[in-house]
């Protein structure tokens, strides 16, 4: 018994060790892991917290890796059948309005998306985060009765939307559950809430996402995925700016 007690209290100790003692850069690296993928199909929905009332709108998003991206609006009606392409760092909008094509580009990507607190930077944005950013824990904290760590994260590239992040990351699932975004100035401009985390396909992964833009009022905006399947096959074609036509 004395040799089973002390065997299970080295599995316990070399468990909670490895976990305790993961670098900064090897956090971020279990998260990419689990968030990222091959390619993903998910049906999301977007409520925009306005002045003036809600606003919901639906879409289908089809992503391969990080760099290119599918997605149609469903509704509501004014928005139905616009259709967004993203390849590597271009970005098109077709509007089924005006039947044209456009590309976003230079000072347009600041603009915010259909009214949300976000930005089409924000959508351009890969979410790999290791190979951009220098990472530091800096304390412990709980959210939502998760444990976290709490990392600062400062740019060691140019080509990314914001200097410095703060994120919360679970402990035990390796999702972040908060994130707060600056400006090399300090300046504090957009926080993210992540929650109703859900094992899927063998990853944790969080269904809503609140993202507050601070330098605008109102409540912020909620995305919430309705489903989600990793490592599907998606036609070619969709990757295409004839795609947008269809």
């Amino acid at each position: 018994m004395k040799q089973l007690s002390i065997l299970l209290f080295l599995i316990i100790t070399s468990l909670t060790g490895s976990s305790q003692n993961l670098t900064g850069d090897q956090i971020i690296e279990k998260v990419d892991q689990n968030m990222s993928s091959e390619n993903q199909v998910f049906t999301s929905k977007m409520i925009v917290h306005g002045r003036r009332g809600d606003r919901t709108i639906g879409s289908k998003t089809y992503a391969v890796g990080e760099k290119k991206a599918f997605t149609e609006y469903l509704y509501p009606e004014r928005e139905a059948g616009t259709k967004m392409l993203k390849l590597e760092d271009k970005l098109w909008i077709y509007s089924p309005s005006t039947d044209r094509t456009i590309q976003i580009a230079g000072h347009m990507l600041r603009q915010s998306v259909m009214g949300s607190d976000m930005s089409y930077e924000d959508m351009m944005e890969d979410a790999t985060l290791r190979d951009k950013y220098n990472t530091e824990i800096i304390g412990s904290e709980t959210i939502n009765g998760r444990n976290c760590w709490v990392l600062s994260l400062t740019a060691v590239v140019e080509d990314v939307n914001y200097y410095k992040r703060k994120v919360w990351i679970d402990k035990e699932r390796y999702v972040p559950l908060k994130e707060e975004l600056f400006a090399k100035s300090g300046t504090l401009l957009k926080r993210t809430e992540l929650s109703n985390v859900k094992e899927i396909e063998g990853r944790w992964f969080p269904t809503r996402i609140v993202f507050k833009d601070m330098l605008k009022k109102g409540e912020g905006t909620e995305f919430i995925i309705e489903d989600i399947k990793f490592n599907v096959d998606i036609p070619k074609y969709l990757m295409t700016k004839a795609s947008l036509r269809k």
